[in-house]
């Protein structure tokens, strides 16, 4: 399989820190990622990983964006709280208008014991935006078990 283009302009400063480098960068364009949870931590996650050039985030999150989010929730702005965006539809069309490379899925819905598997078993990571812990150890138990 050939690696994914790569608009080297864009990474240069990646591109030439030695710990990332071309191949690194190249890696980075295939890698799949999924963010459950869209809040403040989620939220940051989702745009770094854009910026820096990973080509598929999944963005999970149940939640709408409410005004109380703003102060501390930064890709999201009043105009998402008016519209009554979910958070992963928000933050997928954020990340669509920072990196247009990246591929961003957002996907609606309570993560649980029925569908966590299916939400991460075909990611290459799985990040923890979430904020309790039920779904942390539900998390980890599933990305245990998929490896």
């Amino acid at each position: 399989m050939n690696p994914p283009q790569i608009n080297t302009d864009r990474y240069s400063r990646q591109i030439l820190f030695s710990g990332i480098g071309r191949q690194g960068q190249e890696r980075l364009a295939a890698s799949r990622v999924a963010i459950l949870g869209c809040g403040a931590l989620g939220a940051m996650q989702a745009e770094m990983l854009a910026r820096a050039g990973v080509g598929f985030l999944r963005l999970v999150d149940r939640d709408f964006i409410e005004a109380s989010n703003l102060h501390r929730q930064v890709m999201y702005d009043e105009h998402d709280v008016e519209e009554r965006l979910p958070k992963a539809v928000a933050a997928a069309a954020r990340v669509a208008r920072i990196n247009s490379d990246v591929t961003a899925e957002a996907v609606v819905k309570d993560i649980n014991y029925s569908n966590v598997e299916e939400l991460i078993g075909d990611v290459d990571l799985v990040l923890d935006g979430a904020d309790n812990f039920e779904l942390r150890f539900l998390l980890n138990d599933a990305a245990v078990k998929l490896g």
